[in-house]
């Protein structure tokens, strides 16, 4: 095989991956839209989530700033060197790190180093497989931090919030995958996809269920009873209320998969994966003469563009923005309220895990006082020039700073944080006591959130890492949805609250 043509295969397969969804996904999401109500705070969520699909398209750039962990299923035929396929792959994700196609997502997990380039012990994820074809088929999926975050096991029978008593059959079945959804809340981009893998053991059972998630999502489930179940998980999911973001609405599950396998008598596992809305997973079929791509995955049917649809619901979904200019005084935050929609000017600066950690017992680079936090994770690169450029730049997933958020916000002078899926109780006692508001961006729109940053005027604490630095932006009309406000209200619980509620009318069915 030629090296260097299964280098560049495995390179555009990378970067298809990446920057653009597959047909059925795109389909997926479309019907989500034509579901959801005009002028609703998940109308306006879908309208961002559809433009940054067009966007990443055009600029051949990441759909989500999260690269998370890359998970390659290999099948080669009999006689392939597959220590020779292992070589590209890495060469091809080392390629597309540096092109900025992937963020630099590989942590030591002793030091907390970051390898610059997604290589590392174990990474990228590899699996082989031998199979009786002539061709060689890569797959590859791209599941980010936030959702892989909500994914979930149960270990049946057990008591489950809302539902009660799962036994060990068909039903408990159904109330763990319905629990999974709800548990997942905002907090994995949704609307989102699950993978279910029944059985097994506890790593096995998370295998079958990620493996579902390269299933189409318009198949059809061989087995009859899993069939009927999964139609039944996506529209009972869909009348739980939490919906895009965790805002509320019609759409909170786009897709659900089922696969079965044996298990030992002791143990009954019933493992969920949960996929975000940018569901970024892709497959080719490779001459392995060659390594020559042969076939695409995922192109049958309609490919929507969005392009259409955007420009017709813009309008409708058209809502009231408050004008903020940072920095921000405490009389602009306390006359803020949940559902307001904010569009923020002037500077931010981003900050994740290891920048809260460092703020707790270190003074701030910076003044942060009247200030915005951003949680975010950027893929950057530099232009000809030598300066640093914004290449995606989405939220990440804020509950993990729930031990710091209050502390530092009070300590700094932060007016305001901006992040996904929303905090908790004492992140919201801060807000109430400082001043401060929490906004919700759109998960996973980071060519939307890209295109809103005008500059990096700078970057400190760079030791962590160029995800965990933090970065100094100068932004223009960045938007996000106030949902938990300095007035002691969230957003996030009161949904959870209303879902759990319907969750729970499902307790008695028999399935």
């Amino acid at each position: 095989m030629n090296q260097q043509t299964l280098e560049k295969s495995l390179y555009d397969l990378i970067t298809e991956t990446s920057t653009n969804l597959p047909k059925d996904v795109r389909r997926a999401i479309k019907k989500a839209k034509e579901a959801e109500n005009a002028g609703t705070r998940a109308a306006m969520s879908l309208d961002t989530i559809s433009n940054n699909i067009i966007m990443a398209e055009d600029n051949v750039s990441p759909i989500c700033q999260d690269t998370g962990l890359p998970t390659f299923k290999i099948y080669t035929p009999v006689g392939v060197n597959q220590l020779e396929i292992k070589a590209a792959i890495k060469k091809a994700i080392n390629d597309t790190t540096a092109d900025a196609k992937l963020r630099p997502n590989a942590v030591d997990s002793l030091t907390g180093a970051n390898s610059g380039n997604n290589l590392g012990d174990g990474l990228p994820v590899m699996k082989f497989e031998q199979w009786e074809n002539d061709y060689i088929t890569i797959k590859l999926i791209l599941k980010g931090g936030g959702c892989e975050n909500k994914n979930i096991q149960y270990s049946l029978p057990c008591e489950i919030d809302g539902l009660g008593r799962a036994g060990r059959d068909l039903d408990g079945i159904r109330k763990c995958i319905l629990h999974s959804v709800y548990q997942a809340q905002g907090q994995g981009c949704s609307a989102g996809f699950i993978g279910v893998g029944i059985g097994g053991d506890r790593s096995s059972g998370y295998d079958l269920a990620k493996e579902q998630l390269f299933r189409h999502v318009e198949d059809t489930n061989p087995n009859p009873d899993l069939a009927k179940l999964e139609d039944y998980v996506v529209k009972t999911s869909n009348t739980f209320g939490i919906g895009t973001m965790g805002f509320g609405g019609e759409a909170t599950l786009l897709g659900c998969k089922i696969g079965v396998m044996h298990r030992i008598p002791a143990s009954f596992y019933v493992s969920v994966a949960y996929n975000c809305w940018a569901y970024r997973r892709m497959a080719v079929d490779i001459d392995p003469q060659t390594g020559e791509i042969i076939k695409w995955h995922y192109q049958e049917g309609e490919k929507i563009t969005f392009k259409d649809e955007v420009a017709a619901t813009t309008e409708d979904n058209a809502t009231n923005v408050v004008e903020l200019t940072a920095p921000i005084t405490e009389e602009q935050i306390r006359s803020l309220k949940v559902g307001d929609v904010v569009s923020i000017t002037g500077r931010m600066y981003t900050g994740r895990d290891a920048i809260h950690h460092h703020l707790m017992s270190h003074d701030a680079p910076v003044d942060l006082n009247g200030q915005v936090i951003y949680h975010c994770g950027p893929v950057m690169a530099k232009d000809e020039e030598g300066n640093w450029t914004v290449k995606a730049a989405g939220p990440t997933t804020s509950i993990r700073e729930e031990p710091y958020q209050g502390d530092i916000m009070k300590k700094f002078g932060i007016r305001a944080v901006i992040g996904k899926g929303g905090m908790g109780p004492k992140t919201l006692k801060a807000l109430n006591e400082h001043g401060g508001v929490y906004l919700n961006a759109i998960g996973g729109a980071a060519q939307y959130y890209a295109d809103c940053i005008k500059g990096v005027d700078g970057v400190d604490l760079m030791e962590f890492g160029i995800p965990e630095a933090m970065w100094h932006l100068n932004v223009e009309k960045f938007t996000a949805v106030v949902t938990m406000d300095s007035h002691g209200n969230s957003l996030h619980a009161d949904v959870d609250k209303s879902s759990l509620e319907k969750l729970a009318l499902h307790a008695e069915r028999v399935f």
